[in-house]
């Protein structure tokens, strides 16, 4: 077998694609040790909050009854972690919602006077491996620039919210111009993998069974999120028709938070297959509008301050179950993908939670947390002190521990969290 240089690509007329980790890129040495692919992270945070008593489990330990909310996720039960009573310290800010910018910094009392963030977890690791892929770290939003990624100047990095930006980022290589052109030839229905064919047909003769499989599987993902883009794009063109009807939401729609959140969640596979970076944060941005959702007649916000009201809690119920099928449709994806013997959710962590442990009341105690994948041993329900919680800050350097980074403290971290 033929030995492949991790940071190969296939270039062609201003594209570069990354390829995804194959067995040739290992060697045979290190398959033989079965060398694991590098671990990654990606934080997912529900700034309007989640509704705790559908999401926290009544029991601890691994015997736990799913909640509604775990239901929706209950094929990946032995891949993730519930985790309760945790919160950094010293929330109360500038407003209720002001601990969106500290939920991976953990700086106390955010945005009042005289306050300044520090560095995110991500880009702590950022600082320490960055260097090993082409970009450091990625930051989403679905919608708006907003993120929670802070320097360690306390200066927060803005995020992208197009997926079609996000893919032309990943793949698309070359001047302004020749980007614009490929991004053309996309939109009007050209495949990256038309360009880069001959390439990668020389390329596959090269492998393996296993490799080509690896690679068919890839290019597949590929078009598939071209074509999606295709097709968002493709509304965006066409004049609404004029029938006494409502006409087809389009995945553009800035209520559409679940169209949204579903086009960024294909592309962190892709990210973190070729090895593009290995740290993503994703803001799911709270609005005062009403997502498009059947059965949610309310705006978003105004819904997470449900005041007990039934019926609120009724249409929340509807989204945040949307936006766990979603975040279940994520892992499965993550899961199907292979690297040697693991697959890249055994690689990759995924942090989805809340910097709001009560949104209706701006409580920041107890957040909602699931910690998913990267090799942890998971399937329980893992519960802190209610009264004195543990600090978010314990999970933060479990995380980076995990990466392989040399860390015994960050923010106002007591020790590393057992998972």
């Amino acid at each position: 077998m033929n030995t492949l240089s991790r940071r190969t690509f296939l270039r062609s007329s201003g594209v570069s694609l990354a390829l995804p980790f194959l067995d040739a890129m290992w060697g045979r040495k290190a398959l033989a040790a079965d060398v694991g692919a590098p671990k990654r992270l990606v934080t997912i945070c529900a700034s309007l909050g989640i509704y705790g008593p559908d999401f926290f489990p009544v029991e601890s330990g691994d015997a736990y009854t799913p909640t509604p909310y775990l239901k929706m996720i209950e094929a990946h039960r032995k891949d993730f972690t519930i985790i309760s009573n945790v919160s950094h310290p010293d929330q109360n800010g500038r407003d209720g919602h002001a601990s969106e910018m500290t939920w991976l910094t953990g700086a106390r009392h955010p945005g009042l006077g005289g306050f300044r963030n520090t560095i995110s977890v991500d880009q702590f690791i950022a600082e320490k491996i960055g260097f090993e892929t082409r970009y450091p770290s990625l930051q989403l939003n679905t919608g708006g620039n907003t993120s929670q990624s802070y320097t360690r100047s306390g200066v927060m990095i803005p995020a992208e919210m197009r997926p079609s930006k996000v893919f032309a980022k990943l793949f698309l290589d070359g001047s302004p111009d020749e980007v614009l052109n490929q991004m053309r030839k996309l939109h009007e229905g050209r495949s990256i993998m038309d360009i880069v064919g001959e390439e990668a047909k020389r390329l596959e003769k090269r492998f393996g069974s296993a490799d080509r499989d690896k690679l068919d599987e890839y290019f597949t993902s590929v078009r598939e999120m071209e074509q999606r883009l295709q097709k968002a794009e493709a509304w965006v063109q066409k004049p609404k028709p004029k029938v006494n009807a409502q006409p087809p939401e389009d995945i553009k729609d800035e209520k559409d938070l679940i169209g949204r959140m579903n086009l960024l969640f294909d592309l962190i596979p892709l990210a973190f297959q070729t090895d593009s970076t290995r740290a993503i944060t994703m803001l799911i941005q709270g609005r005062g509008d009403v997502p498009t959702i059947p059965g949610v007649k309310a705006d978003h916000h105004n819904l997470s301050h449900h005041g007990q009201d039934p019926e609120k809690i009724a249409q929340l119920r509807l989204i945040e179950t949307a936006q766990l099928k979603a975040l279940g449709t994520l892992m499965e994806k993550l899961k199907a993908k292979q690297e040697g013997s693991q697959s890249l959710l055994d690689n990759t962590a995924v942090l989805y939670g809340s910097n709001l442990g009560n949104a209706n009341s701006h409580d920041w105690h107890n957040l909602p947390l699931l910690l998913a994948g990267g090799g942890f041993n998971h399937g329980c329900h893992h519960t802190g002190d209610a009264k004195n919680n543990t600090p978010l800050g314990n999970l933060f350097v479990r995380l980076m521990q995990n990466m392989g980074i040399e860390a015994d403290t960050f923010a106002s971290s007591t020790g590393a969290l057992t998972i």
